[in-house]
């Protein structure tokens, strides 16, 4: 739980940090990630001696297929939300992030086969509800929402469903991207020249950008691995929400249906919450 509080919390706040990096081409920010990334984990896996089992992986085709398909898929995700960050789209990128639970529990229940309680039932579709206004309010951006969304969420259940260590697993997936990244910054230096060298900050920036990105994903897939769908689920509402309020410190506008639409995904957060609150209490009466 803790875990994916941290998650959430970083990745809430990563608009600002992106916008650091306005000047920089997007695609060249997402390969940037990848590299130094792969450095980090790399030196991670190195100190906790944990190198023979990520090389033990990629040599096991069941872990290297479902992780090739985890990697295009936040691969996706962080070109699209990059992107959507440095044109002026936080709002709609948050949006896609609200739309991500939703997608995660009918995710969860279709194919984990996990069951919700009346209350978590009704939590959802008060969310839903909420999401539904949200998506009408920014149609002409509703494609970066969607995008973001499904994206993650397979992202998460293929993570959930590949029995990898959360580092390991992050490790062949920027390994398996990395080629990708290496060949996209050659052709890149051929034509017109990359960010990463023009200055001092620029190039800071583009290196803390692994630690950014690293951190945050080794949490979400400890959490992954440890929390009903469901509940993960809805606590990603905590980034979105966190991302929503960046865009408007940004100077993005709102509307009332998009005003209208956040008071229900809270409301729905606290009869979630409320929810599992209850049932805690069960339990504990039920054990005693």
């Amino acid at each position: 739980m803790l875990a994916a509080m941290v998650a959430y919390g970083l990745w809430g706040l990563l608009p600002l940090f992106f916008r650091l990096l306005h000047h920089v081409d997007p695609v060249e920010i997402v390969t940037q990630r990848i590299l130094w990334s792969l450095l980090l984990i790399a030196a991670i896996l190195a100190a906790r001696k944990s190198l023979p089992a990520f090389l033990a992986a990629m040599r096991d085709r069941r872990l290297v297929v479902p992780l090739a398909g985890s990697a295009l898929m936040i691969g996706i995700n962080w070109l699209t939300y990059v992107w959507a960050v440095n044109d002026d789209h936080v709002v709609a990128a948050s949006l896609g992030y609200f739309l991500n639970p939703l997608v995660n529990v009918t995710l969860g229940v279709l194919v984990l086969k996990e069951r919700l309680r009346r209350g978590q039932m009704l939590a959802i579709g008060v969310a839903t509800i909420g999401v539904a206004i949200l998506a009408a309010s920014a149609l002409t951006t509703l494609w970066i929402s969607l995008a973001l969304a499904f994206s993650f969420a397979f992202y998460g259940l293929l993570r959930k469903l590949t029995p990898v260590a959360p580092m390991t697993g992050l490790g062949v997936e920027t390994l398996l991207l990395a080629p990708l990244a290496i060949a996209y910054l050659f052709w890149k230096a051929d034509h017109g020249g990359i960010g990463f060298g023009q200055d001092i900050s620029t190039s800071a920036l583009l290196i803390l950008s692994g630690a950014v990105t690293t951190v945050p994903l080794v949490l979400f897939a400890v959490a992954a691995q440890r929390l009903p769908m469901a509940t993960l689920g809805l606590m990603q509402y905590l980034a979105p929400t966190l991302q929503f309020l960046c865009g408007l410190l940004l100077g993005e506008k709102l509307s009332m249906g998009q005003m209208a639409s956040f008071g229900l995904i809270w409301i729905g957060l606290i009869l979630f919450a409320g929810d599992g609150i209850a049932a805690a209490r069960r339990n504990r009466q039920a054990t005693t």
